[in-house]
């Protein structure tokens, strides 16, 4: 096999042009423009809200620095003039708390023009949850972990049914797990990002157990959201336990209807104090525990893994409550998508613009699910980054021009040419240039 490098109009990463196209269409990129045109000094510059969709569309594409949009910057037949390493630090350089209000703002608009060419869920479920994020430098504000670590300890929400990111907050490592007001603050983000509200939309939002206090669902309840919420498993709920028939227990449910092997649920609030209030349900889960299942001592007597949680949905049979609280951990796999897509390398020293950067990652996943709900059918509508990476975005395309109009050739016998053809004409179709 010969290997020349003389080869012309052949450009690398041309699926992600989509993504380009994407954030061009729901009007992202002249949001954020909006957005950023305090900080820009003069006419002639880098337009800061273009820079941003680069450094979006880069992260969507796999890069995990600011240094990646090389990528980009290198095929300006595809993606116009990108900025070069120094305007792109530049641009991140200028947000503060200002503009990271109106990128906020320029999100929400966008998510808008989306959800209205149909991309809208057809319920809205925000999952909640933290996740520890390293730093291998000493940036500011982070800080030793829970878990001996040293970094940050973001928190972040994701519309369940879509993926998409609808906010976070950056913490230093140290922050507690049980913050009412920085889960009151995320939730607020994220319904302020919403084309929605819950005044006329039902919704619902998910934690952990680090969101059972007092304040977070007092909070819930008066923005009108109904709650999931893990219980830890105190004294209270192991006495509650004792008190239970075991003719009391009945199966736990798999999403298709069918019975959940080796789980059974039952209602606790009789049993309990009404601690939580009035219209709160206490309901739990005994299951075999799975092999590297973390168990209590209770536990370990009993035989079972038991997990708890509370919510206020009512006349609604437990086996389905459960199944919906269970459902939550569809958010680890948001944020381990999240730490694939540039969260997990936080670039700068200065805590505001590693604030910028999250947002950006935010960006990206909003991409990320927009273009697969509008765009794609089958496995590719609910693809994972990465495969989306290998089969989509870093797809190969000739360039070549004809009179006035440039032609993007991707190869004919790339098994999923066909898929990204159609995806284009979709995208148009739904949003008109």
């Amino acid at each position: 096999m010969k290997v020349t490098g003389d080869g012309k109009g052949v450009a690398s990463h041309a699926g992600a042009l989509l993504l380009a196209e994407l954030a061009d269409r729901v009007g992202l990129t002249e949001a954020l423009s909006a957005a950023m045109a305090h900080t820009r000094r003069r006419r002639s510059a880098h337009d800061p809200g273009v820079v941003l969709t680069h450094l979006a569309v880069m992260l969507a594409s796999g890069g995990d620095c600011l240094a990646d949009i090389a990528a980009l910057r290198q095929q300006p037949d595809l993606f116009g003039r990108v900025g070069s390493d120094p305007t792109v630090w530049r641009v991140l350089d200028s947000i503060h708390s200002l503009g990271l209000r109106n990128i906020a703002t320029a999100r929400a608009a966008a998510r808008a023009v989306a959800w209205a060419a149909g991309a809208a869920p057809e319920e809205v479920v925000i999952d909640i949850d933290g996740t520890l994020l390293d730093a291998h430098s000493d940036k500011q504000d982070a800080a030793p972990t829970y878990k001996r670590g040293f970094g940050f300890y973001p928190i972040l929400a994701y519309l369940d049914a879509t993926g998409e990111g609808l906010a976070g907050v950056l913490r230093p490592g140290r922050a507690g797990s049980n913050n009412a007001a920085d889960h009151l603050a995320v939730l607020d983000a994220a319904l302020a990002q919403l084309p929605v509200s819950p005044a006329d939309t039902d919704m619902v939002v998910r934690t952990d157990t680090a969101g059972a206090t007092h304040d977070f669902i007092d909070g819930c309840a008066e923005r009108g959201v109904g709650f999931f919420v893990g219980l830890p498993v105190d004294a209270a709920v192991r006495d509650a336990f004792m008190l239970v028939q075991e003719e009391d227990w009945q199966p736990a449910i798999e999403a298709d209807g069918t019975r959940r092997d080796g789980a059974w649920l039952v209602e606790l609030t009789e049993l309990l104090d009404h601690a939580w209030g009035e219209d709160v349900r206490v309901i739990a889960r005994r299951e075999r525990p799975h092999p590297g299942a973390q168990l209590t001592l209770f536990d370990t007597a009993e035989g079972f893994r038991h997990q708890v949680f509370i919510t206020d949905r009512p006349d609604v049979d437990i086996a389905a409550l459960e199944l919906r609280h269970r459902h939550r951990a569809h958010v680890e796999n948001r944020i381990r998508a999240a730490k694939d897509t540039g969260l997990r390398n936080l670039p700068c020293e200065d805590f505001v613009r590693n604030e910028a950067w999250v947002q950006l990652v935010l960006i990206a996943q909003d991409l990320h699910a927009w273009s697969q709900a509008l765009c794609f059918d089958g496995e590719l509508a609910v693809a994972e980054p990465k495969k989306m990476r290998h089969r989509v975005w870093h797809a190969a395309a000739v360039i070549a021009r004809t009179g006035r109009q440039t032609i993007v050739r991707f190869q004919q016998s790339w098994p999923w040419t066909t898929d990204i053809v159609i995806a284009f004409q979709r995208l148009r179709i739904a949003l008109p240039g």
